[in-house]
């Protein structure tokens, strides 16, 4: 009998989606240090094309979370239909997935917000993280008030 090595792309299919649904958990409890924790030291999240900001770094992206918990008085991220794509390396890969987001500022004003995040992620000695991540708009985003 032959022993052979599981294969390790499911695993690292599952630890790509958990770091994206820490992404949200951290972000719906309030806990911006277990958002960020989603991401590599020199990360990119770009929300400019739902009318949002960019940020470059880890401590970039902290601190625009730790914002939109200090402004924000209720919220949600549901993120599904996720397609991971892992490349040869082993070391990186690329994916998509929704995110529908809706809540309301502390001022009181609503928002809502169904998008695509674009996604690459690497591997580090802490798991799979997001190394990248664009949110481009599936419908019009209703932003108003939302200035975190």
């Amino acid at each position: 009998m032959t022993l052979t090595r599981p294969d390790t792309r499911v695993a690292d299919v599952l630890d790509i989606q958990r770091a994206t649904h820490l992404y949200a958990r951290g972000l719906d409890r309030f806990d911006p240090q277990e958002a960020v924790s989603a991401f590599t030291d020199d990360a990119v999240w770009d929300a400019t094309p739902v009318g949002l900001e960019r940020f470059e770094g880890r401590a970039a992206i902290l601190g625009f979370f730790e914002r939109d918990a200090a402004a924000i008085a209720d919220q949600f991220h549901v993120i599904t239909n996720h397609v991971v794509d892992l490349a040869d390396d082993g070391e990186t890969a690329t994916g998509t997935n929704y995110v529908f987001s809706e809540g309301h500022t502390k001022s009181g004003a609503a928002f809502k917000a169904i998008a695509l995040n674009e996604d690459t992620y690497r591997r580090t000695p802490q798991g799979w993280r997001i190394a990248g991540r664009r949110i481009s708009a599936l419908t019009p985003p209703e932003l108003e008030g939302f200035d975190a």
